[in-house]
């Protein structure tokens, strides 16, 4: 079992990645970069309010933050998720983009 508390919430459906609106959150810089990645991929993005009992119909999950990086996630409660090509890409593309040398 593990918490999330600092960081960013994303979740894929439909090849499209949905994510809450910063109106309660933290507006944090992983999240806004892998917006930006994904925007660049041609990849939806989608910000919202997401309810509960909208976990079911998601397949990935991942976390963003200054610690997370980017973090797929295999649970959250009763819901299972399976990090996919899209999630690890993500994780991927950021990975790349923190550790390059300039």
């Amino acid at each position: 079992m593990a918490e999330a508390t600092g960081a960013n919430v994303f979740f894929v459906q439909d090849g499209a990645l949905h994510t809450p609106p910063t109106d309660a959150i933290l507006d944090g810089i992983t999240r806004r970069t892998v917006i930006d990645l994904a925007a660049a991929k041609g990849i939806e993005v989608v910000v919202r309010h997401i309810r509960p009992e909208e976990l079911s119909g998601f397949t990935e999950c991942f976390v963003t933050g200054t610690a997370a990086e980017v973090t797929p996630v295999g649970q959250i409660g009763e819901y299972s998720f399976t990090p996919g090509e899209l999630s690890l890409g993500l994780m991927e593309d950021y990975g790349r983009l923190v550790r390059r040398q300039g």
